[in-house]
């Protein structure tokens, strides 16, 4: 059984935990150097965090930029991947953010496009580099 929460930065213990699934996924699997991944302190953000057992095992965030809502640090740990929890990440997301009634967007990393597809997302514009790895702009379309 799963456990979601929705909050910010100020939920100092929910927030080190997004921390931890980010760590292991973005700085120990993919080699993303933590300078680039620890940002938080400088981005206004709405976060979400999958628990399984008293563990985290996924999260994401979410926040206004000037191009509209950006959802992102989608991350997965491997104990919980191929069990839908990055379904039911997206789509929490998009019930906090589409009521907003703004463009919601990604900046997905190219293995995950296909994911994003599936979720009713399309790739608009070239791919480009963030953090070293090939990433695409993908616009959420209903």
């Amino acid at each position: 059984m799963y456990e979601l929460l929705k909050f910010n930065i100020t939920d100092r213990v929910s927030f080190e935990n997004c921390l931890e699934v980010r760590k292991q996924v973005f700085i120990g699997e993919q080699g993303i150097s933590s300078e680039l991944e620890y940002d938080d302190d400088h981005v206004n953000a709405e976060y979400i965090l999958i628990m399984s057992e008293g563990r985290p095992v996924a999260t994401c965030r979410w926040r206004i930029t000037e191009k509209g809502i950006k959802l992102e640090r989608f991350a997965v740990m491997k104990s919980g991947r191929k069990k839908g929890l990055g379904t039911i990440l997206v789509d929490e997301a998009l019930k906090s953010v589409l009521p907003l009634g703004m463009k919601v967007y990604v900046h997905s990393q190219e293995g995950a496009v296909g994911f994003y597809i599936k979720k009713r997302f399309e790739i608009s514009g070239n791919s480009f580099t963030e953090a070293g790895i090939k990433h695409y702009f993908m616009e959420y379309t209903e």
